[in-house]
C-alpha cells in the first residue's frame, strides 16, 4: 500500500517549507553579500533550482512532491474520474499543509538571519503585468508536470521542475512565485523575496488562473487522455508502506 496520508501530508508541509526557507534565507543572503540587484536575483535563483530539484527528488517517493496547492488542485482535477489523482480527502490534507509549511519555512529563514520572526513584507506587488506574469508562470508550470506525465517521463520531473521555476525567475515580469502557498509564506517575511499581505490575493487569484489555463493547454497538447497512473504526479511515490525504520 502507499505511504499513509500522515507521512504524504508531512512530507508536503516539510517539502513546501523547505522550499521557502531556501528562497527567503539565499534572498537574505543575497542582498547581504551584493548591492547589485541583477546579482541579488541571479544568487535566488540559483538557490531555488538547486534546493526544488533536491526537495523533489528527496520526498517525491513519499509525497510525490507537490508542494504547490495549484498542482494538488490540477492533479485531482484530471484524475477526479478515473480515480488516478489525489481524492479529495488528500488535496483536504495537503493544502492547508502546504500552507503552513511556507510559513514556517519563512520564519525559520529569518531566524538563522537574525530577522523577527515574523514581519509581515512591505513590498508591494500589485499590477496588472505582474499578475499576467504569475498566469504565464503557473500555466507553464502545470503544462509541464501533467505533460511529463502524459509522455512517461516522470522520471526527469526534478531537473525539469527547477529548470523551468530558474528560468521562469527571468522571463516572468513577477519573478514567478507559481505556487498559492508559497505567495502567503512569503508575505511573513520583510526580506527581498516578500510581498505585501495586500498584494497576496491578487497573485494567488492570477496562479488558480494560470492553473486552469494550464490544464487547458494540457487537453489542447495531448488530448483527453486518461490522467497518468495513480503517484505519478508531480513525481512518483511508493507503492509500499515506508519502513518506520
Amino acid at each position: 500500500m502507499t505511504a499513509s496520508l500522515g507521512r504524504r501530508t508531512a512530507a508536503e508541509a516539510l517539502g513546501t517549507g523547505l522550499l521557502v526557507t531556501v528562497v527567503v534565507g539565499s534572498g537574505i543572503q543575497a542582498t547581504a553579500l551584493s548591492p547589485d540587484i541583477g546579482v541579488q536575483l541571479l544568487a535566488n535563483s540559483l538557490a531555488t533550482v538547486f534546493g526544488l530539484a533536491v526537495l523533489i527528488t528527496l520526498l517525491g517517493p513519499v509525497s510525490g512532491a507537490h508542494f504547490n496547492p495549484a498542482v494538488t488542485l490540477a492533479a485531482w482535477f484530471t484524475g477526479r474520474r478515473a480515480g488516478t489523482g489525489p481524492s479529495l480527502r488528500e488535496v483536504a490534507a495537503y493544502v492547508p499543509a502546504q500552507v503552513a509549511g511556507a510559513i514556517g519555512g519563512a520564519i525559520l529563514a529569518d531566524a538563522m538571519f537574525a530577522r523577527p520572526l515574523v514581519r509581515f513584507s512591505t513590498h508591494e506587488r500589485f499590477a496588472g503585468h505582474l499578475w499576467l506574469g504569475e498566469v504565464v508562470a503557473t500555466a507553464g508550470l502545470i503544462l509541464l508536470v501533467l505533460g511529463l506525465g502524459r509522455i512517461g517521463r516522470v522520471s526527469v520531473t526534478p531537473a525539469a521542475v527547477a529548470a523551468y521555476i530558474g528560468a521562469a525567475y527571468w522571463f516572468t515580469s513577477s519573478t514567478s512565485f507559481a505556487n498559492p502557498a508559497v505567495t502567503v509564506g512569503r508575505a511573513f517575511t520583510d526580506t527581498f523575496a516578500g510581498i505585501a499581505p495586500t498584494s497576496v490575493a491578487p497573485f494567488v487569484a492570477a496562479q488558480l488562473v494560470g492553473a486552469a489555463l494550464g490544464l487547458g493547454a494540457v487537453t489542447v497538447v495531448y488530448g483527453r487522455h486518461p490522467a497518468p497512473a495513480r503517484n505519478a504526479v508531480v513525481a512518483p511515490h511508493s507503492e509500499r508502506e515506508l519502513s518506520p525504520s
